[in-house]
């Protein structure tokens, strides 16, 4: 029996008209991901001839200075823009007052200066400005009294982001989300002259349960202990704060503003966006990862489809670039639709 549908009761508009082959879907197609939306973060070791990989980060490894130079090298071949460092400070290294990041000859500096002298400008290099690796108690600030203090905290960072700058930093990156760190570090690296280096902030940084394999990679979950970073990241249950953080972080000077964690806060990259149409970065961290990783690794999902979804979704809330530790592998992915 054939069922032949009474004129006028669909639409004339049929919305799968333009699903139903692949070359329409992608001449309508309203978000695309590319390799030039992607930053790598990276681990780096001391020693020589050093990898380590990370267990609650499947794939991803920590390498001293001689291996991580292949590792941007390759980000280099691949077409990714830029990279962000992230030091694995030795214990004996580690103070009450993180004097280690003011360093110039610190983990983060060397490094930095080793990928300037190989690549010269061939790639885009972001430092950490925050005291976590280098404390001994494991907090992003200077700790009196049981109590984060914020002004003499910022006195630090405005130290820790010159030594960055000297060594060949392009972009200085504040994840401390203590209060007026910005202009402070603007001041700072302007009055030294390096006018020249960008400032993304960390504006709407959240108190996130899904930053534990990242400490694990840096050797600050060991020292943080029970501790936790609620009186300086934000609340996770609030959204119009992050847009006062970060109007008062452009306000200061910030070049680019970012969203951390990312799916989770999708919401905020997309009001962000939408309120302040700046530059606008988002870290899928590592506990984002992990969970993407490890559910493929049990063959529960696609690692290439879900990993390449998740970044596409980011691009649809609005952010301009996404730091995630898939960024090799979705580089290649992205090369192979070609």
């Amino acid at each position: 029996m054939t069922f032949h549908s009474p004129r006028g009761i669909f639409p004339s508009t049929r919305l799968r008209r333009n699903r139903q082959c692949a070359w329409i879907r992608e001449l309508v197609c309203e978000n695309t991901l590319t390799v030039a939306d992607l930053i790598w973060p990276m681990f780096v070791i001391p020693g020589d001839n050093q990898s380590t990989a990370v267990a609650s980060l499947p794939g991803v490894s920590r390498h001293s200075i001689d291996r991580l130079l292949n590792e941007v090298s390759q980000a280099i071949d691949l077409g990714i823009p830029a990279i962000a460092i992230f030091p694995v400070t030795p214990t004996s290294l580690k103070t009450d007052d993180g004097r280690e990041a003011t360093n110039t000859n610190n983990l983060i500096c060397s490094t930095v200066r080793e990928i300037r002298n190989r690549f010269a400008d061939r790639i885009g290099i972001i430092c950490d400005v925050a005291l976590d690796p280098y404390t001994s108690h494991g907090h992003d600030g200077l700790l009196v009294d049981g109590c984060i203090v914020n002004d003499e905290t910022v006195d630090v960072l405005c130290r820790q982001a010159i030594v960055q700058a000297e060594a060949g930093a392009d972009v200085i990156a504040p994840s401390d989300m203590m209060d007026g760190r910005v202009g402070a570090i603007r001041a700072a690296l302007d009055g030294a002259g390096f006018q020249r280096v960008l400032i993304m902030s960390y504006a709407a940084k959240y108190a996130s349960a899904f930053y534990g394999p990242f400490r694990d990679a840096v050797g600050s979950k060991g020292s943080l202990g029970t501790g936790d970073k609620k009186t300086y990241q934000m609340q996770p249950s609030n959204s119009d704060e992050a847009l006062h953080e970060v109007a008062l972080d452009l306000r200061e000077g910030a070049d680019i503003v970012m969203v951390k964690p990312g799916m989770p806060y999708l919401d905020i990259v997309c009001r962000v966006k939408q309120e302040f149409a700046v530059p606008t970065a988002v870290y899928q961290v590592s506990g984002e990862y992990a969970m993407l990783s490890a559910a493929a690794a049990n063959g529960w999902l696609d690692l290439r489809s879900t990993a390449l979804e998740s970044l596409l979704a980011f691009k649809r809330a609005g952010a301009d670039m996404i730091l995630t530790y898939f960024a090799a592998q979705a580089a290649k992915w992205l090369r192979e639709r070609e």
